[in-house]
């Protein structure tokens, strides 16, 4: 394994100079130009305005994926035009096989780009071509919007303001686009006439084409806006302040059963509250609220964890997930598995507002203030909650400041503190991101904690390097945490551990790949880690994880399979669902096998199997899921996890654990859903459901109706269930 990962790394450095592939933003950028009008048009999806024929049509796309530079086997035309109060887009997609070629398996907002035929627009109003607003719908009209920043850090959950209707035909589809000047971020000049960054990019899903009006680099992404064209001619208003509120009306019932006298078996309550966003200037938002409420929020998917690293559940309330790139510094693996297991985050918003078991915590009022510009940026968030049984009344600041600088390099600093009446949790972070061409680049950070109540002060450090072409992705992380670093507003995977996870993807697509008509790339790869405890000094975990295949497949779907030889040295007991684990040294091998079908098909089946010996005995571990998709209207899901202990551990404990779920998701168009979740686990004998209708009855006012059930075992055996029932209303207005 040895010999393979150094071959693999030699090869990788002769292609340095070799690799012409990453080419450098061309000099003369291409341009799309709008066209003033003083009337406005009806979003229907259909271009029937009269209007829409001032306009010029675009130049022609160009192929980023699967042949870059070459001309796109399906032509878009896109044409703009605007007013004073709105960007229209009107985009036309051809296809030969018409509507027969559409693919999209759900309504579902921000929707799975995997899974749908779609369209991106991507806008750099400042031109700093470092920041992008995007906006894709796919050709039901159900948008996907986000922040992009630096082509590194994205606010997924970011949701404007906007509206788009979409038409499908024999020859293709069409979307009609009309996008508020208020919702865009562009500068107040004295120039009469704007100039932006844009670009535009379609993915043909049936062949996992993907074109772009600016060509980049296939390895990059189009929200790398230094590779930008031009969106010309434009003329929009001053920007001027905005105010957006949103308050809303909650009635909930909630039921107890199995709980001790101090829990109310049953309770009514009804609720006020709201938020208010305030786009004081083009650069700077101001955020408030009070009785903060999340009802609507997705519920956590359970996860059976075999691993020594903490699970990580992510942020899914609106509020939190706005502008959390800008506090959200650290480092976790990608979605690739590259980068290393380990994860350092000072600050993690799932802190403020929610117990250690994810139940609600009210939180009282709060606020977050960003200013962002191509020069630096700056955050601040303060919050209050409020004190329920045993947790006292909490606050919590987290203030955040970056400086940009050179080409798209950056140094920041990071503070928070949570403040209770036993005292305060305090960390400071600095942290640096330096790209340091088209290809590499480094990410660092250095964080100390302090903690009143304990009396304990800790340390953690990073320093990741990154090298991307189109055929290579080399990474060399290398990070500590020591014992006693308690970031109480923050996460970290692992305590007093220094972590060194190298390791090399090399994507090959030569001559000499066969079955090219089903075959895009083989993708081998080595990515070795080695954990050591920072307190002695001594190896605590070695894998060498090499994946001799892994085929990605020109319609979407994968096979790979992985070998892991593993070294653990446990310095104390380790029990992964209910097994006890002795200290001592282990040494096992573990295997897996991933694959997928094509996620955008009527029906797509995803398995994980791994099996092996681990800590003495054996494990074989098994995930799968299938979801049925026969119309965007209707999908189905179902998930099967098994973990199969056979003699593992000094006792030789045998046992299996199952984790079931199902969920389905009904939608009359994209702005009424009802979407149903179910989950239980063999661990604890849980048993949980989440029901939520859903009706945005104006753009982004909503009506929900939620319904929660939440059973299981606590320590003693005994079955405890919480059933509630809640009816919100939210309205929005925009001044």
């Amino acid at each position: 394994m040895k010999r393979l990962s150094t071959l693999l790394l030699l090869i990788s450095l002769r292609s340095f100079a070799q690799d012409a592939t990453i080419f450098k933003p061309d000099s003369v950028r291409r341009v799309i130009e709008a066209v003033q009008i003083k009337s406005s048009l009806k979003v229907e999806g259909l271009l029937n305005d009269p209007e829409w024929k001032k306009t010029k049509p675009s130049p022609g796309f160009i192929q980023i994926e699967p042949y870059q530079g070459k001309s796109p086997n399906h032509q878009t035309d896109v044409r703009v035009l605007y007013n004073k109060q709105f960007l229209y887009f009107g985009i036309v997609l051809r296809d030969s096989l018409g509507k027969k070629a559409i693919r999209a398996t759900d309504f579902k907002r921000d929707f799975n780009y995997t899974q749908h035929d779609l369209v991106n627009l991507s806008f750099d109003g400042f031109n700093d071509r470092r920041n992008a607003m995007a906006f894709a719908t796919n050709p039901y009209g159900v948008q996907r919007d986000f922040l992009s920043f630096d082509d590194i850090y994205y606010d997924f959950d970011w949701d404007g303001l906007w509206r788009v209707r979409t038409a499908r035909s024999d020859s293709g589809w069409v979307a009609e686009i009309a996008i508020p000047w208020q919702t865009l971020r562009y500068p107040k000049t004295t120039e009469a006439v704007q100039n932006w960054g844009f670009n535009i990019y379609r993915n043909r899903r049936l062949t996992n084409e993907i074109s772009a009006f600016s060509p980049y680099p296939r390895s990059f992404s189009s929200f790398r806006m230094d590779y930008a064209g031009i969106l010309a001619n434009l003329q929009p208003p001053p920007p001027k302040p905005n105010i957006r509120i949103q308050p809303y009306v909650l009635t909930s019932y909630d039921r107890y059963t199995g709980f001790d006298a101090s829990v109310k078996p049953e309770e009514t309550k009804v609720k006020l509250g709201g938020e208010l966003k305030w786009a004081i200037n083009p650069n700077a938002v101001l955020d408030l609220t009070a009785n903060t409420d999340f009802a609507q929020a997705d519920a956590d998917r359970q996860v059976n964890n075999v691993s020594r690293f903490s699970v990580f559940f992510p942020e899914r309330r609106q509020f939190f997930l706005e502008n959390a790139s800008l506090f959200g510094v650290g480092i976790s693996r990608n979605l690739d598995e590259s980068g290393g297991n380990m994860r350092i985050q000072p600050f993690f918003s799932r802190r403020i507002g929610l117990d250690d078991s994810g139940n609600p915590i009210p939180i009282d009022v709060g606020g977050r203030f960003v200013y962002r510009s191509s020069k630096r940026n700056i955050g601040a968030i303060l919050m209050r909650q409020r004190g329920v049984d045993d947790t006292p009344a909490t606050n919590f600041f987290v203030g955040r400041f970056s400086e940009n600088f050179g080409k798209q390099h950056h140094i920041g600093g990071l503070l928070t503190v949570k403040d209770r009446p036993d005292g305060s949790n305090v960390v400071g972070t600095i942290d640096g991101f330096f790209r340091l061409g088209e290809s590499h680049s480094l990410n660092t950070l250095a964080s100390y904690s302090t903690s009143a109540r304990t009396g304990k002060q800790g340390f953690s450090a990073y320093a990741q390097y990154f090298y991307v072409s189109n055929q290579f992705k080399i990474w060399w992380t290398q990070s500590i945490v020591t014992k006693d670093y308690d970031p109480e507003l923050g996460f970290v995977s692992r305590n007093d551990v220094i972590a060194t996870t190298p390791g090399i993807f090399w994507w090959y697509r030569g001559r000499r790949l066969p079955f090219k008509k089903w075959l895009r790339a083989w993708e081998p790869s080595v990515f070795p880690e080695f954990y050591h405890q920072a307190s002695t000094g001594k190896l605590i975990e070695r894998t060498w994880t090499v994946y001799p295949i892994w085929l990605n497949l020109q319609s979407g779907a994968y096979f790979g399979y992985s070998i892991t030889p593993t070294y653990q040295q446990l310095t104390e007991v380790f029990e992964p669902l209910g097994v006890k684990i002795q200290t001592g040294q282990f040494n096992y091998v573990r295997h897996q096998i991933y694959a997928s079908t094509d996620p955008s098909r009527i029906l797509n089946i995803q398995t994980m199997y791994n099996w092996g010996t681990y800590f003495g005995g054996k494990l074989n571990s098994g995930d799968w899921t299938v979801q049925f998709a026969p119309i965007p209207h209707f999908s189905l899901s179902g998930r099967f996890n098994r973990n199969r202990f056979v003699e593992v551990g000094e006792d030789k404990t045998s046992a299996t654990v199952d984790l079931y779920a199902i969920e389905g998701r009904f939608a009359l168009n994209p702005r009424l859903q009802l979407i149903g979740f179910y989950q239980r686990n063999s661990e604890n004998q849980s048993q949980n459901y989440n029901i939520r209708l859903s009706w945005e009855y104006q753009p982004l006012s909503y009506v929900y109706v939620v319904l929660n059930h939440r059973g299981f075992q606590n320590l003693q055996q005994r079955t405890q269930t919480e059933d509630h029932a809640i009816a919100k209303i939210s309205y929005l207005k925009q001044f």
